[in-house]
């Protein structure tokens, strides 16, 4: 028998177990409907997966040891999420198992079912195994400034079978993971990268307050959800007089207040007080900025302890705005029974505080090998418990979502600036998305209550332990490893080139058959691997739910005129000549509001902003600025109507006249990869006035990189 004849039968031998590992269905990257428990993979068979994963290893503080220790214990995959390399994958058959299905001819040869021009039976080449490892090559991640995530993003990859760049690479990767911020590497010009510019800006305390302060003004029932918040030091003042007249008109009430550090985390400066002469954050020499919120006195307990979810949520992209939540999150408990606050127990952080760096350091504190037990759990053991209860989870779930989608549609409008500014039009760059922590408080009631959103939540799977004084081991965590690898590992796979362009293609209904066939090329390799995988964990609920929360989106109009008329490129703030150029364009002076009175309107609107945003080195009016002036305006050209009815009305009038002027000019060419129905609007108006039954939500000629690359 000749090698030709043995190499092709071994060939063929190896497809042949390939295709019976692949799966019969093509595997579905939009999640099903909100499931609060995973039915997929129970906790006790992840459990297990992770004893077998690092069962053994004892991770040192030093990185380079545990990564040397890794590779040697964890150089085998589990065999029941990824697929065992076969033997197929060395020599000159690599790559057979990228070709798509085909079936045996009686001379031993391969049929291909790949495009022929004659139809006939062809042996393939090397050629075209290379041509098809191009097509599939592995997706490549850099992971060199991944930082805490790094063992679970390691996981992830070694489970998707994607090629890891631990020490960075020349040439580009398909994907960035930064450790803190956007900018941890400057010299990204493609690809995608897992942070936003000015996430980390935005979520600051005093930020977050204001952003969706802003929307209360306008949906003061819809974002109801987020305790009344004080601004200090500027609103310092404000503060101590609504308190006084509080307990004026009420000598019974004693109201307590949580001061939050604007940059802090982890916990890390948080106290109780009940009195505003409390406030450290004024005492001393330096003024320190923070936010001081309504404490919620009556929380749900568990077991006699408050708790917090910590809830992962992933934004996609910022144009169309993509949301996909995480079925499963963590419910972080103190390690105090709780009591309602009083002068004796305000300085018990154990009891008041549920963040997990700081209870445990608590003498009470529980790790945990099960689900359902110990000082951090699943939130699905959570919602089971009250499920036996009676609650309706299903309402809980709903809540929570329309608590994430509201928090996100209040943050888009000024991350659009951010992004326009480090991604100005016409300069090279990557797409981004982001992975971000939302810390949630069910009430009594079971309201849930938006604590603080964190743009680089913590995703160590492995928790410190003291094995003997002074020396410290990291444990693995089941809990954590059941949660957060499951979250990484879906948004790369929701993040996989292949799968985006495919997306994209479908929601713009173009591409070429060529592209098409790019896309497709491959499908059967992943299938199989979606068969050795868990259904994705992350679900999407925007623009999944566009219907019921589109309406809200009126601060990102605004925000688009802002981008409009912005000007020079890279800034962040509009000038003065910019902002006459929006007031004459939109048709807004006349006889009683002259340009004279839109410079002392600028002036004096941008002045006051700047005293309120000290850090700031541009000078001009920024985004939350205009849209103050933007509001003024509105109130003063239609008077007797609510704020929101007002704001909208302006839209009308500006967006109209923009419209006009956009007839008369040249039209851009359309962007393939642009979804514009996802910027239309199909939410019925809840607005009485019949001029606003029109409700147009058409995006505005913003910049193409803006509109294409979040």
């Amino acid at each position: 028998m000749s090698d030709h004849y043995e190499r092709v039968k071994f060939e063929l031998q190896q497809m042949k177990e390939v295709e019976n590992e692949a799966a019969a269905d093509e595997e579905q990257l939009s999640p099903a409907s909100v499931s609060p428990i995973p039915a997929d993979v129970s906790f006790t068979a992840r459990r297990d997966l992770s004893k077998s994963s690092i069962n053994g290893r004892s991770r040192s503080k030093s990185r380079s040891k545990a990564d040397s220790h890794e590779r040697q214990v964890n150089g085998k995959q589990p065999a029941d999420l990824t697929p065992q390399k076969s033997d197929y994958s060395q020599g000159h058959i690599k790559g057979a198992a990228r070709l798509l299905k085909g079936k045996t001819a009686a001379n031993g040869h391969v049929e291909s079912c790949k495009r022929r021009t004659d139809g006939k039976c062809a042996h393939r080449g090397k050629e075209d195994e290379s041509k098809v490892a191009k097509k599939r090559r592995a997706v490549t991640v850099d992971t060199s400034k991944a930082k805490t995530s790094l063992e679970a993003l390691k996981m992830s990859i070694r489970q998707l079978k994607w090629k890891e760049f631990p020490m960075g690479r020349r040439t580009a990767c398909d994907i960035y993971w930064h450790g803190v911020s956007f900018h941890d590497n400057e010299n990204i010009i493609s690809g995608q990268v897992n942070k936003f510019p000015g996430m980390i800006e935005m979520l600051r305390k005093i930020n977050l307050s204001r952003a969706v302060r802003t929307m209360q003004e306008l949906f003061p029932e819809e974002y109801n959800f987020y305790p009344r918040s004080w601004i200090l030091p500027e609103e310092y003042q404000l503060f101590s007089t609504q308190i006084r007249l509080l307990k004026d008109n009420d000598s019974t009430l004693k109201p307590t207040y949580i001061v939050k550090p604007d940059s802090g985390s982890q916990g890390e400066g948080i106290y109780l007080i009940r009195d505003p002469a409390d406030l450290r954050v004024i005492s001393g020499s330096q003024v320190k900025q923070a936010v001081v919120q309504e404490y919620i006195q009556k929380p749900l307990l568990i077991d006699k302890l408050k708790f917090d979810i910590r809830l992962y949520v992933l934004v996609r992209s910022l144009e169309p705005l993509e949301i996909y939540i995480a079925k499963e999150g963590l419910s972080r408990f103190c390690t105090e029974p709780y009591q309602e606050p009083s002068q004796k127990n305000l300085s018990h952080v154990f009891m008041h505080l549920t963040n997990y760096s700081l209870n445990v350091h608590s003498g009470n504190f529980v790790h945990s090998d099960s689900c359902s037990t110990g000082s951090k759990r699943t939130f699905s053991s959570v919602l089971y418990r009250l499920a036996s209860k009676g609650v309706d989870i299903k309402k809980v779930w709903s809540d929570i979502i329309a608590l994430v989608i509201k928090t996100v549609i209040a943050l888009v409008p000024e991350l659009k600036v951010y992004y326009q500014t480090d991604i100005p039009p016409g300069k090279p760059g990557p797409t981004c998305f982001q992975i971000l922590g939302f810390d949630i408080l069910l009430m009594k009631n079971l309201k849930p209550v938006l604590l603080e959103v964190n743009a680089n939540p913590s995703m160590r799977i492995e928790h410190e332990q003291e094995v003997s004084p002074g020396v410290f081991e990291y444990v693995p965590s089941p809990v954590d490893e059941e949660v957060k690898v499951g979250v990484i590992r879906d948004t790369l796979r929701l993040m996989d080139p292949a799968q985006r362009k495919q997306h994209v293609t479908s929601s713009t209904g173009g591409g070429s058959p060529e592209e098409t066939i790019v896309v497709e090329t491959g499908s059967d390799e992943k299938e199989a691997l979606a068969d050795s995988l868990p259904s994705l964990c992350l679900k999407q609920v925007f623009p999944k739910y566009t219907k019921q929360f589109n309406y809200l989106r009126v601060v990102e109009r605004i925000a688009a005129i802002f981008l409009r008329f912005l000007g020079v490129k890279g800034t962040m703030r509009m000038g003065p000549t910019s902002f006459r150029t929006f007031i004459r364009n939109c048709k807004l002076s006349n006889s009683s509001f002259s340009m004279a009175s839109v410079d002392i309107l600028y002036i004096d609107i941008t002045r006051r902003w700047a005293g309120m945003l000290p850090d700031s080195r541009e000078a001009g009016m920024s985004l939350q600025a205009f849209i103050e002036a933007f509001f003024y305006l509105a109130a003063r050209r239609f008077k007797a109507l609510l704020l929101r009815e007002q704001v909208h009305l302006l839209l009308e009038v500006c967006e109209g006249a923009l419209e006009g002027q956009s007839h008369s000019e040249k039209p851009r060419p359309p962007r393939s990869h642009t979804n514009p129905a996802s910027s239309q609007s199909s939410a019925p108006t809840t607005f009485s006035s019949p001029a606003l039954t029109r409700q147009r939500h058409r995006p505005l000629q913003l910049s193409a990189k803006a509109n294409t690359d979040n």
